[in-house]
């Protein structure tokens, strides 16, 4: 402001350089409105800040909710893992992975159809382990008539009766000799360490029969066109460029999709 005080003086005094002295202030100005601009926008802005405060409890209910929520979280963490191991998804994803490479086409169905529709199997063929368990341990214990030790055990024992129907006794056997326990008298006997390895073993073993099944007449198919091919004289053509078209038509002409999701679905009856 003192720079430009002198220029005024200056134009004052000498009217004949006024041009340039207007030209200076008009500059000046600019930059002194410029930085004003710069420093205001530079502020700091108010950040909200969050806190979590861990406080005593003022009667029994709100300890109740709070261990209720911490449960929650814990299962929610823990899903994952329990639907893998303790379902049926195992087997049909493995299934579903297996015909799309029988098929060879790559990336179709892409492993986002594939996850999804194993899914939706999973809860299909569930559905009646999740409707006992909804009846005989979530409810009870949304209502406050079972502790959480009665829900757990209300809540596996149809899942158990799920995964002895699908583990063959060889896996339960040996996993029970390798963690040195039995002989059982009743299958309750059997704990949950021992039935769950055996039970992802055993369905492990049967996605993969079923994959064994499910590349044989597209192995038949694919030696025939390399056969075809062969004595044609089309060596430098690739067989599988030949035979993915045909595996496809075979595929729908005989309904696979029918057929794949009823077989996996039956199988667990």
């Amino acid at each position: 402001m003192i720079k430009i005080n002198k220029i005024l003086h200056q134009i004052i005094d000498h009217p004949d350089n006024w041009k340039k002295n207007v030209l200076v202030i008009a500059i000046t100005v600019f930059f002194l409105i410029l930085f004003q601009s710069i420093t205001v926008s530079a502020a700091p802005l108010p950040i909200p800040s969050f806190d979590i405060n861990v406080g005593e409890a003022e009667n029994p209910e709100q300890v109740a909710t709070s261990l209720q929520i911490l449960f929650l979280l814990t299962v929610l963490s823990l899903a994952p893992a329990i639907l893998i191991m303790l379902t049926s998804f195992t087997r049909i994803v493995i299934v579903l992975g297996f015909i799309r490479r029988a098929i060879a086409t790559q990336t179709t169905p892409p492993n986002q159809v594939i996850i999804g529709l194993a899914l939706f199997l999973t809860l299909f063929t569930m559905r009646t382990v999740i409707t006992d368990i909804n009846q005989n341990a979530l409810q009870p214990y949304l209502n406050q008539e079972i502790n959480q030790i009665q829900a757990f055990d209300n809540a596996m024992n149809p899942v158990r009766e799920f995964m002895f129907r699908q583990t063959r006794e060889k896996d339960l056997a040996m996993f029970s000799e390798i963690a040195e326990e039995g002989p059982y008298e009743e299958l309750a006997d059997i704990s949950n360490t021992v039935l769950i390895p055996s039970f992802i073993i055993s369905e492990m073993k049967t996605a993969f029969q079923i994959g064994f099944v499910l590349f044989l007449p597209f192995i038949v198919l694919d030696m025939v066109i390399a056969s075809t091919l062969l004595s044609m004289g089309m060596m430098m053509l690739p067989p599988a460029m030949i035979s993915l078209p045909f595996k496809i038509l075979l595929f729908i002409m005989v309904d696979g999709w029918n057929i794949i999701i009823r077989s996996l679905v039956t199988s667990f009856r």
